[in-house]
């Protein structure tokens, strides 16, 4: 029974910790899970410079938010990578993925929130926490994540306009591969929100060897994985997908597109990272649908829900002990 309390505290102590990365967040309001099953064993962890809400049933991330000034970027350039993979102490042995689990496992131990978006040293660090990684194919991890997130900078900094990131693993197959004892998700995907354009949409990827990704708009990639990726935006630019660039070099293009009013939507690349683009005419004006008063109510809500439901998993672990 003292393990029962010593856990509520633990998750207490996270939900508290995790208020502190509000700024991470549009408006302050955190991604809500709408799959019940999503919330078992959920870990809201805040980091230097991102927050993450870990699953100790996936043994990942369930999603990693960022937000990305261009201030941060340009200090971020001025940082060598330094490799740092490291357990995740707040989270419970149980629950804990492991140095070992990845070891000569095939895969990468692939950043949700990328080191190459860390402006400290203390952001580097916490960038490397296995709690802001998920198992990632090779090619998929250092060629197309890599050419996503060199894009994503790229459109912050040469726009100079900030943008809210929010980037996760999705799992889609009934029979999942593991290496150790962590989840090897089907794809990942990367939600890019730039509020002061009024535009959004994502990346959205097979965890695999094909080099393929795709650009959904962001209802598109909710409806998928189960998540209210950004409760605050409104749902006029979450039906719409924008071209966004497969690279950095196409930044410029994607932006160009932006500004005439002809972006268009689905995007799909292979190796040579393509760039036909079909779909629509998409642009827009920022909004906002709720009050900052229900958007407070929002992430408070769900961490409570985050621990009731842990704590309900634990009691019931510990009546069937004694059973």
């Amino acid at each position: 029974m003292l393990g029962f309390f010593l856990l509520g505290f633990i998750q207490l102590a996270s939900a508290q910790d995790f208020a502190a990365c509000r700024d991470q967040f549009y408006r302050g309001s955190t991604p809500e899970l709408e799959k019940t099953a999503l919330k078992r064993a959920s870990y809201p962890l805040c980091f230097n410079g991102f927050a993450v809400l870990y699953s100790g049933v996936s043994y990942t991330p369930l999603w990693s938010a960022e937000y990305l000034t261009p201030q941060r970027l340009k200090q971020a350039k001025t940082l060598n990578r330094k490799n740092d993979f490291h357990e995740e102490e707040r989270v419970p042995d149980r629950y804990r993925s492991y140095l070992s689990d990845y070891a000569r496992s095939g895969y990468d131990r692939g950043h949700m929130s990328p080191n190459g978006d860390m402006a400290t040293r203390a952001q580097q660090h916490d960038s490397f926490s296995l709690a802001n990684m998920v198992p990632q194919s090779p090619k998929n991890n250092q060629e197309v994540w890599r050419n996503l997130e060199e894009a994503t900078r790229a459109l912050v900094s040469k726009q100079q306009k900030s943008a809210y990131v929010v980037t996760g693993p999705a799992f889609l197959s009934g029979e999942l591969k593991q290496v150790g004892r962590v989840l090897v998700p089907t794809h990942v995907y990367k939600m890019v929100y730039f509020p002061d354009l009024g535009i959004a949409s994502a990346y959205f990827a097979p965890n695999n060897e094909s080099g393929e990704v795709n650009v959904v708009s962001v209802q598109e990639l909710e409806e998928t994985v189960g998540i209210n990726l950004v409760p605050e935006m409104p749902a006029r630019i979450k039906v719409k997908r924008i071209m966004l660039p497969l690279n950095a070099q196409q930044a410029g293009k994607s932006i160009q597109s932006w500004a005439n009013g002809t972006s268009t939507g689905h995007t799909k690349s292979s190796d040579d990272a393509g760039t036909s683009y079909d779909g629509y005419s998409n642009h827009g004006s920022a909004g906002h649908s709720t009050s900052h008063k229900n958007s407070e109510h929002s992430w408070i809500s769900a961490i409570i829900d985050m621990i009731k439901q842990q704590l309900l998993d634990l009691l019931a672990s510990l009546l069937r002990g004694k059973g």
